[in-house]
């Protein structure tokens, strides 16, 4: 009993699964053969366009060239004018300084003043002409010309005497206003004036001064 029952078992089984694959293989037909049949229907009804390539237009000849045309300069433009920026003030630095400081520095006495020089010596006798001071000068000594222009004056003179009572020196002190007349008298009284030397308290001879004063006066 218990073997039937295994064989019948297993003829089912076989039975079920050999219904399965059938049904497959079926199914795969159909599915296969219905595809390919609307494929090809849907081919058929498709319109095949052959589109043909337009060739490309021709090239077109360039334009010719535009004529030479003459070049016109630029016009000339000025540059601007150069505009000078004053530079700035350097700042003005204040620097405040200290006053300063006064140190007094004491200050030397000056020396004392040399004493004067002893006063000059004092004649006791004054130098003294000798003979008369008119003979001194004659009408021979008239400078020419001022007697030809007919020119005259007085001139006051200093004479300088040394202790041998010779003139040294001549010095006109007031002018007759004509310089022949003055050169004249300096020129004659050193050689002809002679004089009586002047004397000291000591009694020694010493040198003195002389004033006087002398007219030219044309001859008659």
């Amino acid at each position: 009993m218990a073997y039937a029952d295994h064989s019948q078992g297993s003829s089912r089984t076989v039975s079920i699964v050999i219904v399965a694959l059938i049904h497959a293989v079926l199914g795969y037909a159909f599915v296969t053969g219905l595809g390919m049949k609307y494929v090809k229907k849907a081919a058929e009804q498709l319109n095949v366009v052959d589109v043909k390539e337009e060739p490309p237009p021709p090239d077109e000849e360039p334009p010719p060239p535009p004529p030479d045309q003459p070049i016109e300069p630029p016009p000339v433009v000025a540059p601007p004018p150069i505009v000078q920026t004053p530079a700035p003030a350097p700042p003005i630095q204040t620097v405040r300084t200290p006053p300063p400081v006064f140190n007094p520095v004491p200050v030397a006495a000056p020396p004392p003043p040399p004493p004067a020089p002893p006063p000059p010596p004092v004649a006791a006798t004054r130098a003294a002409p000798r003979g008369a001071p008119g003979s001194w000068l004659s009408d021979a000594d008239y400078p020419s010309r001022a007697q030809r222009e007919e020119r005259s004056g007085t001139a006051g003179f200093r004479l300088e005497i040394g202790p041998d009572g010779r003139v040294t020196n001549c010095t006109i002190t007031s002018s007759t206003g004509h310089a022949d007349l003055d050169e004249a008298t300096c020129r004659l009284l050193p050689r002809r004036a002679r004089f009586k030397p002047a004397t000291g308290s000591d009694g020694q001879p010493m040198a003195d001064t002389y004033n006087g004063r002398i007219t030219w006066r044309l001859p008659e």
